[in-house]
């Protein structure tokens, strides 16, 4: 039967995630340094280097006083025997470079578009070892509360093996083996051929600084119900490396590819808490799914009916039972073998040479993983040392009124002192003939030998003296706090990041801390002192974020290390011109000749200057080596849902406005392709081929046997066909007005997507707005309302089904993410639908009650947010690997990805929203030193086409003592982390077990702080400055909507909370935990900032207390995602007429969203500073004016924390619990 265009039609159920947009930008590089100098000097040895303090755009000339090479962050002094190691691969493999025209420096403005790039023609040596693959691995923390579990589990199990459950969640994951070469073009400047700087949106160019904290010394046995992970770091086999001789013969065995076939048994259950399986295959689907569909259309049983004139799309029912096709179904699977590898035969038959444009580039890729360039066999895992024994705790003092800070560490020897003779990995080598001849060992006769240091070579940087604690002076970050007696603890500016205790050279290059932050920046040296502080180890990453400055490099030679193949940075040191050392596995590698060059100063022999090594965050330009197959287009589905209750909700007169709108504004090229999906008890699918006079809506009413009616007509190039598209988007609010039809065909419509997006990828986004009711997929109602006050069990925070996981990983296997939009007034089972999101790297957004008119506040808001969705910048094709130095391990990753290795996450697309977080462990003393260092690699295929790799690195100092270590506290980091940890461990165990860890975490931390204060009283609860909010931090944690008991909180708002604290990045987590409080009802410009031409006011913090309200004031409350307005019952009527527009307090509406344009000074402040605090937000907050004694302020009074409630504690009250427990 045919649908005419506007005739009444099925509903069906849609949901879509917003489109990823936004801008990169970028910073300029280091210049010149005056005079000649004789010695060369890296990042780290550059004590006297001027560049400007904060994280924001370098000078492009800046002068560099002489100095010689400094010593790294390496384990060892720099001896002429390392660089006899350092160039056996240089003979094996050479590659041209081109020849450029020496660019003429000029003087430009900061900021101006710049690249780095190409020097002049020299020879060219890169080498390549074999890539190795670890089986993947990796979970969400189980937090663990057993009676017989101490809290120093919470990191004991970092050293334990891991635990791989024969029933995974996760298994490897296949990638497209196509491997297609493109070279990627070059944006070249006339001044400065090789470094890019793209405008991007305004914003703040890096975090500020601030001061560093100290240290602290002995513990107490940890406490029960703490925080432990059932998944434990990975435990490798440490093979020993072949001979450089031998190394390129080696077969290279994947783990996890082997398998030939793949069954859907071997499904993962979602009840395995999460632990994933390494060495499981996982299935990936049919790049031609449609093989046999074209014949169908054929059949009978389709038919082409032409509705009225009058109706802008051709309605085709096509009947589901068809004997003629057979079309596989959403599980249909693919021999991974095909998919995933490529014969090394046929990659040579190709003409692959993998050292042409890297000079790191590693043999035949044949994976991402071998792309990226993972850690070799010996680079992988290392045995952990012995743990030291505790040292002997320190007496007993007599109690003292005041009790003491302890003492620091005394002052650190200078960098380097006391290190082996030998790199481990060389020790065994032949000791250099002192006639500078060839090395007698056999095994190492192709190395290189020099007869002589480079000059300066063996004086270690006296600017790396200033990594001891110690001072005349006690920090702040270690000042003793009564937190129950000093009430004012609350700072009336925000909490800033704390700087690692680093000089001030190395903290100008470090990485900023809103896009790489530690929980300690200070390390501890052994596991068994992080055991003492009782404290979580991990970092918080936002590696996709929106930066003004990004300096982008476009050289042919992308310098990494040839063993970890960790990318060059500001923290390796150059032993001399020609070798440099890295700062992870402290190996010894060439400086390729091309990197000798730096196009700004147009000078050779500097390479420390290049901009690689003079800025911690950089993006590289990357080449056809780093691409399985040729960049693809941007693809964008739409998956909508039309049933009853979406018509009724009226999401759809949004969406379309918004998209018609912003069509022009997606991120993509001329290539850019789109189409659209909608559903209720049947799919529609919609023709927009260039040439037809209107859209064509293609039935499908076979929903358990779902097939492409026209494969090649769904997803069409924008240009093209943009005319069709904007009639569709014009027709389609109204096509579905007279729906009755109630049911949701949710599953059937993504298998539909899967589908159609397999051959591409892409990204869907998907609108729903009810449970999905038919077909594959279909779930029931499982929340019982009476419960949602409960005290003891919450129920059903984990999914009910694993078809939407399974679904998950089988798009992200086809580099396709599922974005969710749930628009839903009842439940919808958020838990279950969110893992399509989860496990593809999509993003969720929720709207609650959402309708068109009856809720205009969220109308409003979706519409915000669709138009950032939509224009945001978005990367394609992603993989991300985090690096840390020799003797870390990562062993629990959280965010939305799928975890494809040890330490490659897989990410179809990534956004510049999304945060990760990852839990660290130490597996091997760090004694010999004194800086460790951190870096995330992610790569990826921008909207226009460009594979490229954005790299951030993070240097942080060793210290051994626990002093030091509790100076280093970054507190916010170290809550955001325990709150990622806690939504695991509600879902693998309960709520109760999440919250009673919680509790414990503080209870562990400040009585194992307590015990090394001397004369300490035992009725005060004592804490380091640097952790006198965590208690607090805690307590808010506690209160909200994921965690909070026996306040009324629907299952679906909890469920979406959880996946908040999972992927959002910590500024915006932070306000969702913590609310900020300002009065604005006396708004100043003493102290006001100026953005752009506005003046933002900046008001101080208020506690989180009823008492600091006033019935005379006006206060405004930043959760995040809502603001609240509270106007006390005596505000002055200047304020309420000036800003409210409202003459008297009683005039003031119950439901108020929007605060006037009114032409007053008080109304252009309190809007300036709105404004301000929702720039740069992915979510758009609502805007609620809640009066005093009105019943809105409910949820107002809720978010105040340091109040009590009918079921949680006061912050004092806590803080007495705390004690008690200590006490016991």
């Amino acid at each position: 039967m045919s649908v005419p265009t506007g005739s009444p039609h099925p509903a069906a159920s849609s949901r879509i995630q917003p489109k990823l947009g936004g801008a990169a930008a970028s910073g300029a590089a280091a210049g010149s340094g005056p005079g000649p100098s004789p010695h060369q000097q890296n990042g780290p040895a550059q004590n006297q280097m001027q560049v400007p303090s904060g994280y924001g755009l370098y000078p492009q000339n800046y002068s560099v006083p002489p100095g010689h090479y400094a010593q790294g962050p390496g384990k060892m002094t720099s001896l002429p025997l390392d660089g006899q190691f350092g160039d056996y691969y240089a003979g094996l493999y050479t590659a041209s470079t081109q020849n450029v025209v020496t660019p003429k420096t000029t003087n430009q403005p900061p900021g101006a578009q710049q690249m780095y790039g190409r020097g002049p023609p020299a020879p060219h040596l890169v080498g390549s070892t074999p890539e190795y693959f670890q089986g993947a691995t990796s979970s969400a923390s189980a937090l663990h509360t057993s009676d017989s579990q101490p809290y120093s589990s919470f990191v004991n199990h970092y050293n334990s093996p891991a635990m791989y459950s024969a029933n995974s969640s996760a298994v490897s994951q296949g990638f497209p083996s196509t491997c297609g070469h493109y070279a990627v073009s070059t944006v070249s400047n006339a001044a400065y051929p090789s470094v890019s700087y793209p405008s991007l949106p305004a914003g703040e160019p890096y975090g500020q600084q601030m001061f560093t904290s100290q240290n602290a010394s002995t513990i107490r046995p940890g406490r029960d119900n703490s925080f432990s992970s059932q998944n434990t770091a990975l435990s490798h086999p440490s093979p020993l490396p072949p001979p450089p001789s031998q190394q390129y013969h080696q077969q290279q065995n994947l783990s996890g590819y082997s398998t030939p076939s793949w069954s859907a048994s071997g499904l993962p259950s979602t009840q395995d808490n999460l632990i994933r399986n390494h060495t499981g295959s996982l299935a990936t689907a049919n790049n031609n799914p449609t093989n046999t569909v074209a014949d169908s259309l054929s059949c009978p049983v389709m038919q082409n009916v032409q509705p009225p004139k009058s109706s802008p799309v051709v309605s085709t029912v096509v009947s589901g039972a068809s004997s003629a096709r057979s079309p596989p179904t959403a599980n249909h699977l693919i021999d991974p073998v095909a998919s995933v590898t490529q014969p090394s035969e046929l990659l040579q038959q190709k003409g692959v040479d993998s050292s042409s444009t890297t000079s790191s580039a590693s043999p035949l890729p044949n994976s991402y993983d071998a792309l990226e360039g993972g850690s070799y066999p010996d680079m992988l895992s290392s045995s952990a040392s012995s743990p030291a024994p505790d040292p002997a705790p320190e007496p007993d003092h007599a109690p003292a009124p005041v009790p003491t800070a302890p003492q620091p560490s005394k002052v650190a020897k200078p960098f380097g002192y006391g290190y082996p003779t030998l790199q481990p990995g060389y020790q065994n080598a032949a000791a250099p003939p002192i006639s500078g001849g060839q090395p007698s060992n056999p095994v190492y006769s192709g190395f290189q030998q020099y007869g002589q240091q480079y000059p300066g070579m063996n004086q270690l940087s006296s600017s790396l003296g200033g990594l001891s604690l110690q001072s005349s002076v006690q920090p702040e970050s270690l000042r003793p706090v009564n937190l129950t007696q000093e009430r004012n603890i609350l700072p009336t500016t925000p909490v800033l990041a704390p700087v690692p205790n680093l000089n001030l050279d190395l903290k100008k290059l470090n990485c900023s801390p809103d896009s790489f932050r530690c929980t300690l920046t200070n390390i501890p040296q052994t596991q068994v002192l992080l055991n003492k502080a009782k404290l979580p180890l991990g970092l918080l990453l936002h590696p996709f974020r929106d930066l003004t400055q990004l300096p982008v490099i476009t050289s042919n030679t992308i310098v990494r290390c040839r063993s970890c193949r960790t990318y060059i940075n500001p923290f390796v040191s150059f032993i001399d011109q020609r070798r440099w050392k890295c700062n992870l596995c402290y190996r010894v590698n060439d400086v390729p000749e091309e990197f000798m060059y730096n196009p700004l100063t147009r000078s050779y022999g500097e390479p420390h200057k290049r901009p690689e090594v003079q800025n911690s965050t950089v993006e590289f330009i990357a080449s056809s080596d780093y691409m399985l197959r040729p960049p693809q287009p941007a693809v964008y589905l739409f998956v909508l849902d039309v049933s009853h209750n979406a018509v009724e909700a009226g999401y759809l007169t949004i969406l379309c406005q918004s998209l018609l709108e912003n069509l022009d504004k997606l991120p993509g090229d001329s290539r850019t392709r789109i189409g659209f999906v909608t559903f209720d008890s049947t799919i529609h699918f919609y023709n927009l081929q260039e040439g037809l006079s209107q859209p064509q809506m293609l039935i499908v009413s076979d929903i358990d046997d779902v097939f492409l009616p026209t494969p090649d007509s769904l997803l069409v190039n924008l240009h093209e066909s943009k005319e069709l598209i904007k009639d569709l988007l014009n027709a389609l609010p109204n096509m579905f007005t007279n729906t009755r039809e109630t049911h949701s065909a949710l599953g059937p419509a993504l298998q539909a997507a899967f589908k159609l997006m397999s051959p591409t990828g892409g990204r869907v986004s998907v609108f729903q707005t009810q449970l999905p009711s038919l077909g594959a997929g279909l779930l029931q109602s499982r929340e019982d309302p009476n419960q949602r006050s409960s005290t003891k069990v919450v129920q059903h925070l984990g999914p009910a089904t694993d078809f939407y996981k399974k679904l998950a990983l089988d798009c992200s296997g086809q580099q396709t993410a599922v974005d969710l939009f749930l628009l839903s007034s009842q439940y919808s089972d958020l838990s279950s639908l969110a893992c399509v999101s989860k496990y593809s790297a999509g993003c969720i957004y929720y709207y609650p009650s959402f309708h068109y008119t009856h809720n205009p506040s969220q109308a409003e808001k979706l519409q915000k947010e669709l138009k950032r969705y939509l224009t945001r910048k978005i990367g394609f094709e992603a993989v991300m690997r985090i690096r840390c130095t020799k003797g870390l391990s990562m062993h629990t990753f959280h965010g939305n990805f799928f975890v494809r290795s040890t330490d490659l996450l897989t990410l179809a697309n990534i956004n510049p929203d999304a945060g990760f977080a990852v839990q660290l462990s130490i597996e091997e003393s760090l004694t010999d030193t004194s800086l460790v260092c951190f870096q995330t690699a992610l790569l990826y295929t921008s909207s226009k086409g460009e594979r490229r790799i954005r790299v951030h690195t993070l240097c942080l100092p060793v210290v051994s003592s626990l002093a030091d270590v509790y100076a280093g506290v970054d507190v916010q980091a170290a809550i955001c982390l325990l709150a990622n940890m806690a939504v695991d461990r509600s879902i693998s165990s309960s709520l109760s077990d999440a919250r009673d860890a919680l509790v414990n975490a503080v209870v562990d931390s400040l009585s194992a702080y307590g015990s090394t204060v001397s004369n300490s009283q035992h009725s005060a609860l004592i804490a380091p400055s640097s952790l006198k909010l965590f208690p607090l931090y805690v307590l808010a944690l506690l209160k909200q909507k994921a965690f909070r008991t026996g306040t009324s909180t629907r299952l679906d708002d909890r469920v979406y909370a959880m996946c908040q604290i999972k992927c959002q990045p910590l500024v915006l987590l932070m306000k969702m935990i913590h609310p900020n409080l300002y009065r604005i009802d006396r708004l100043i410009d003493e102290g006001a900032i100026h953005v752009n031409d506005r003046v933002v006011p900046q008001p101080p913090l208020q506690k989180l207390s009823a008492e600091k309200l006033t019935r005379e004031g006006a206060f405004l409350m930043d959760c995040g995602s809502v603001f609240y307005i509270w106007v006390g019952k005596n505000c002055d009527n200047n304020f309420i007429e000036d800003v409210l527009g409202y003459p008297d307090f009683a005039s003031i509406p119950q439901k108020m969203t929007h605060l006037p344009e009114l032409d007053t000074l008080s109304s252009e402040r309190a809007r300036s500073f709105i404004t301000w605090l929702r720039d740069s937000r992915p979510l758009s907050p609502v805007l609620h004016v809640v009066k005093d004694e009105s019943p809105a302020k409910t949820e107002f009074f809720q978010h105040l924390i340091e109040d009590r409630t009918e079921a949680a504690f006061s912050y004092y009250e806590f803080l007495l619990h705390i004690q008690q427990q200590i006490c016991k």
